[in-house]
């Protein structure tokens, strides 16, 4: 099977000819990483510009894994009220408080961003709230991950019994980790080295 690669890069939706094909040499994999940061360089932007800009980024990471802690709170208060509840040992009810705890603990701070936009509205403390939302949605994505492995956990134990429960959280955890933080990581240091 042929692969067919590209000529020029996309850089923010315009086309540009170069010797860069938008794609790194190591691992011919697109360099978003090197794109975004190249794009950044020809748009220049004041520090107000950027604030702006990173807040709304900001914003929208945080409306998509609202949505999904919400909807993940939602179905673990709904549970108590199904007829096989009352069947869960006493550690799986313990697992189930732990994860519903986790859970809002993961809504609360993916939330509070908000909140604090509140306090610091009009008081020229943009900068400090885009660092502190970037914060609270890092710490509130790591407890969403336990969340969700706690979830599966759960499930798969009242379903499978707890050796396969142990192995699918377990994989979970894994899994997240991999997708949210290392791959990030991994393109992050890869922009840093590139420059």
């Amino acid at each position: 099977m042929q692969i067919i690669r590209p000529t020029g890069r996309f850089v923010w939706g315009r086309r540009q000819r170069g010797r860069s094909s938008g794609m790194t040499a190591s691992t011919d994999m697109p360099d978003f990483a090197g794109q975004a940061r190249r794009a950044d360089q020809e748009d220049v932007e004041s520090a107000q510009e950027r604030r702006n800009r990173n807040w709304t980024d900001i914003l929208q990471e945080l409306r998509v894994a609202q949505t999904g802690v919400q909807l993940l709170t939602a179905f673990l208060l709904a549970l108590p009220f199904q007829n096989r509840f009352a069947s869960l040992t006493t550690g799986q009810e313990w697992l189930y408080l732990a994860v519903v705890l986790l859970s809002i603990l993961a809504t609360g701070l993916l939330i509070m961003p908000v909140s604090l936009h509140r306090a610091l509205f009009r008081k020229q403390e943009k900068e400090t709230l885009v660092q502190v939302a970037n914060r609270l949605a890092q710490v509130g994505l790591a407890i969403l991950a336990l969340a969700i492995s706690g979830v599966v956990l759960l499930i798969f134990d009242v379903t499978k019994g707890r050796t396969t429960a142990a192995v699918a959280a377990s994989a979970t955890l894994v899994a997240l980790a991999v997708l949210w933080a290392a791959i990030p990581a991994l393109i992050t240091r890869s922009a840093l080295t590139e420059d």
